[in-house]
């Protein structure tokens, strides 16, 4: 925890100088720098509204982990926008094994389960993006379409910092690119909860089979928010 040290909390319209165009979050007038010494000076105005929402709430000690919109802005500006590229091939990495297309064998339950929840995303994401992904029953690995990686990549790359920080943080969550991109595109509220619910099919058959723990109850609960948090945050991004 640290003491409060500012009492008022504004946003402010910048030009682009140092750092591109946007809005800053000022404490008692001074523009927020990210942890790395940058300005934080983010995209869009409802980014920059939230930031400064967040300020606003801290009581006499401000609690670090209560700014999780802060790190997103800060991870975004002193490491994305520093070299997309390899975060990008970073990213790329899990469509060669995203979670949607591993099922498990076509005799077990849980195969079924899979192919009644997961199919119908995945085919249409591969509608949406003019892509194919294979298909793999079992562990053993079996590479994507070189294409299909390609334009996936390519897709990636055309996004803004911010709006890659909350992709990358979505997808290392599901263990799942394609999860991340449909989140990313999703329309209303639920469908990005819908999404994330996918994607964890497989450990909530296994809780369901073998019983849950309250630990990794509370482990899940906080995965989901910080899933539900980024998706919110590309939104903010893009306005």
């Amino acid at each position: 925890m640290i003491r409060r040290f500012y009492k008022d909390v504004a946003l402010a319209k910048v030009a682009g100088a140092e750092a591109p165009g946007g809005w800053q979050v000022l404490l008692d007038g001074r523009g927020v720098k990210t942890v790395g010494g940058a300005a934080q000076v983010v995209p869009t105005r409802p980014m920059g509204e939230a930031l400064a929402a967040e300020w606003r709430r801290q009581g006499e000690q401000i609690d670090p982990a209560s700014l999780p919109l802060r790190d997103m802005a800060d991870y975004a500006i002193d490491v994305v926008a520093r070299d997309p590229a390899t975060i990008v091939q970073g990213m790329a990495t899990y469509a060669e094994t995203d979670t949607l297309c591993y099922r498990a064998d076509p005799d077990k339950p849980l195969h079924a389960h899979q192919q009644a929840v997961w199919e119908p995303l995945l085919a249409r994401f591969e509608a949406d993006h003019g892509v194919v992904f294979v298909r793999v029953s079992g562990i053993l690995h079996r590479p994507q379409p070189p294409a299909t990686l390609a334009a996936l990549t390519a897709r990636l790359m055309t996004l803004d910092p911010f709006t890659l920080a909350g992709v990358e943080t979505m997808t290392t969550l599901a263990a799942s690119l394609v999860t991340a991109l449909a989140a990313l595109d999703a329309v209303g509220e639920q469908e990005p909860l819908a999404l994330w619910q996918a994607a964890c099919l497989e450990e909530e058959w296994q809780a369901d089979l073998w019983g849950r723990e309250d630990e990794a109850e509370e482990r899940r609960a906080r995965r989901e928010a910080d899933f539900l948090r980024a998706c919110g945050f590309t939104r903010l991004a893009r306005g």
